[in-house]
């Protein structure tokens, strides 16, 4: 099978052997994180917030490590209440982690964040220690100010001292100017970012959060199709607008074609919009001679 453009080749930061390249354009993949990592998640919803945390913490109760929340300048029970419901609805084995303390939310108040680590480290040794810290400009002052970098500092130092331990701290993104966060970036080693939902080596498909919808790079092909089917099936199915940015697609067969413009075939939502975004020339070309250009609720925006 000849191909319109590109070849199927590697696509971004990602190779067959499933390994990922953790400094890739948006960062490393939470599931890629290793013991000694410090990460910060600028994040710009509540779903993109939930889906790596999530997976960051089920990562831990999977491997067996102790699981810390720390958050500054609040009392541990309106913690737990706030994960309790932001687990509620779709994490279930999230939410026992909260009631049965197996994620623990200790009172971190004026307590040093290395001391927290190390204490929630002693409780298990072996098996290592995952920080989750949700970081408030408005308890520790502001990336770049003394009291926010010695924090920060604090979490690295002890993050590095323990061995087998690693933090995420969570920001909101939307408190941030564009390019604000550099000094976010600078008290950290890294962003970290959400997991693949598909990749084979051929087609990596990551999620996008605002607007909600899925970023395809690589090939879209016979051998493809059913992991692109199986994303484009688990989108939610009650937003109003879903965006498939189609940059990184180098081959798009008409089989794939099919499946993206047909994606509302999923929906629940009635008339709900599908924007193409960046496609690929050869896309726009397939699109013209099928007569989809025209498909009703697709959107087109930009040709890469």
């Amino acid at each position: 099978m000849s191909r319109m453009a590109g070849g199927h080749g590697r696509s971004g930061g990602h190779d067959r052997s499933g390994g990922h390249d953790r400094s890739g354009g948006d960062g490393s993949v939470v599931g890629g994180m290793r013991f000694g990592d410090h990460l910060f998640l600028a994040y710009g919803s509540g779903a993109e917030r939930h889906a790596v945390l999530s997976a960051y913490l089920r990562a831990g109760l999977r491997a067996g490590h102790a699981l810390v929340h720390l958050a500054d300048g609040e009392p541990a029970r309106a913690v737990r209440d706030r994960l309790r419901a932001m687990f509620a609805a779709d994490a279930p084995d999230l939410l026992a982690a909260v009631n049965d303390g197996r994620l623990a939310v200790p009172e971190a108040a004026g307590r040093p964040a290395g001391e927290v680590i190390a204490a929630a480290r002693g409780a298990d040794r072996r098996a290592g220690v995952r920080v989750s810290v949700e970081a408030s400009p408005a308890s520790r002052g502001w990336p770049g100010t003394a009291g926010f970098a010695a924090f920060e500092d604090a979490v690295s130092r002890a993050v590095a001292r323990a061995g087998n331990a690693m933090a995420l701290c969570q920001f909101d993104g939307n408190w941030f100017a564009p390019g604000g966060l550099g000094a976010l970036e600078a008290c950290h080693g890294g962003r970290a970012g959400a997991d693949a939902v598909f990749d084979d080596g051929v087609l990596r498909i990551d999620p996008l959060f605002a607007p909600p919808g899925l970023r395809l790079s690589g090939s879209i092909d016979e051998s493809t199709l059913p992991g692109l089917l199986a994303a484009l099936r688990g989108l939610d199915g009650r937003a109003a607008h879903v965006c498939l940015d189609l940059a990184g697609v180098e081959f798009c067969d008409l089989a794939g074609l099919r499946a993206l413009v047909g994606v509302n075939e999923w929906s629940i939502v009635p008339d709900r919009l599908v924007v193409l975004r960046s496609a690929p020339r050869c896309v726009e070309m397939m699109m013209r001679a099928s007569g989809w250009e025209g498909a009703p609720g697709v959107v087109h925006e930009g040709v890469r």
